[in-house]
């Protein structure tokens, strides 16, 4: 097993950290006394919560490989950590969904963590050191009609950081998959909570990240009961199963979306998409 990521002083890089889950890690991993540097779309407000922190505020559109190498050559001092944080999630039916909607929730949820990835690796592979920490979602295994592109790229977002785990196996480079339930933070604005994925706030999924680099594990859920969840679904009926999962979960998303409640986070993501061109 690798040794545990010493944080006191170490470099540590967050994707979309100007809010949510990536600013509540910002501020743990500061806390942990690491250096902290911190990237968001959203240039100002990186800064500006930097600031709040006490750490380094950077732009970054991780959908460019361009701009996530600036904001990694930003990091003045080997990268000990990446956390792949950065994430959109728009709700509605698919046949529905923009394209420009689409490619976008492909390219920052699933393209960005491996454009990230590969970015790092190199130097971290040379050093035979580093831990990359990929946030993919719990509707990676558990599907919400109405979230269809955002479940398919975390999905995938949990193969890739599998078998790269594999493939790095004895290097001295992890991966772990971080799968939380469903977080209070503006991606659910609009979406009723609650049903078979519980509630959680982006400080507990900030703990669980920066406890990863301590035992650096494959996995980790949050809440951790969450897995064992999953094995005890796989014993059900499939048609048990499916008409549990459809009335708590499946169709929840799409029964109780408040579109006026959501518009101000759909609206962003559609005009950082360009889908209103």
């Amino acid at each position: 097993m690798p040794n545990p990521i010493a944080l006191s002083g170490a470099a540590v890089a967050i994707t979309g950290a100007a809010r949510g889950i990536g600013y509540a890690t910002a501020k743990a991993f500061v806390a942990r006394g690491a250096r902290v540097f911190i990237g968001d779309l959203d240039a100002d407000l990186a800064k500006t919560a930097a600031e709040e922190i006490g750490c380094v505020g950077i732009g970054v559109d991780v959908r460019s490989r361009e701009s996530f190498a600036d904001f990694l050559a930003a990091v003045d001092a080997p990268l000990q950590v990446l956390v792949n944080n950065a994430g959109i999630m728009p709700a509605g039916r698919f046949v529905d969904e923009h394209d420009a909607v689409t490619d976008a929730i492909v390219d920052v949820n699933l393209n960005g963590v491996l454009r990230g990835t590969k970015l790092v690796l190199p130097g971290m592979l040379e050093r035979g050191s580093g831990h990359i920490v990929n946030v993919a979602s719990y509707l990676g295994e558990l599907p919400a009609a109405g979230l269809a592109t955002y479940c398919a790229s975390k999905h995938a977002v949990i193969g890739f950081s599998e078998a790269l785990r594999d493939e790095l196996a004895g290097t001295g480079v992890t991966v772990t998959t971080v799968l939380p339930s469903a977080v209070r933070t503006d991606l659910v604005s609009g979406v009723k909570l609650g049903g078979m994925l519980p509630t959680v706030d982006p400080e507990d999924i900030a703990a669980a990240i920066v406890a990863t680099c301590r035992d650096r594990p494959a996995i980790v859920a949050v809440p951790s009961w969450m897995r064992s969840y999953e094995a005890a679904a796989a014993l059900l009926p499939d048609r048990l199963l499916g008409a549990i999962r459809g009335r708590l979960t499946r169709q929840r998303v799409l029964r109780t979306l408040d579109t006026r409640a959501r518009s101000a986070y759909d609206d962003r993501v559609r005009r950082d998409a360009g889908a209103d061109r």
